[in-house]
């Protein structure tokens, strides 16, 4: 699935995401998170926020974590795009 879809997914169910699609979701842009506790912490590209930090507390992400999350796919969008955008100005 693309990037865009993921995000026009998460954005379309913001307070009926299940945790389980939110961590897949991540884990596939951004790699295995480090688990401490109940928290799942994504190492993001860049520094600083977005940070992507999960709490699995039941089935449903809080809307907040999906609001990370998309926050953090537009950004790793715009680094994609930027990057494409150079390499085609070499060409």
């Amino acid at each position: 699935m693309a990037l865009n879809d993921d995000i026009e997914k998460l954005e379309a169910a913001k307070k009926n995401t299940r945790i389980a699609l939110l961590l897949r979701i991540c884990q596939q842009y951004f790699g295995n998170p480090r688990i401490s506790g109940s928290h799942h912490i994504f190492k993001t590209p860049w520094k600083g926020d977005p940070r992507i930090n999960l709490q699995k507390d039941g089935n449903k992400a809080k809307p907040y974590q999906v609001d990370q999350v998309i926050e953090a796919l537009r950004k790793l969008q715009e680094q994609q795009q930027a990057a494409q955008d150079a390499g085609s100005q070499k060409a």
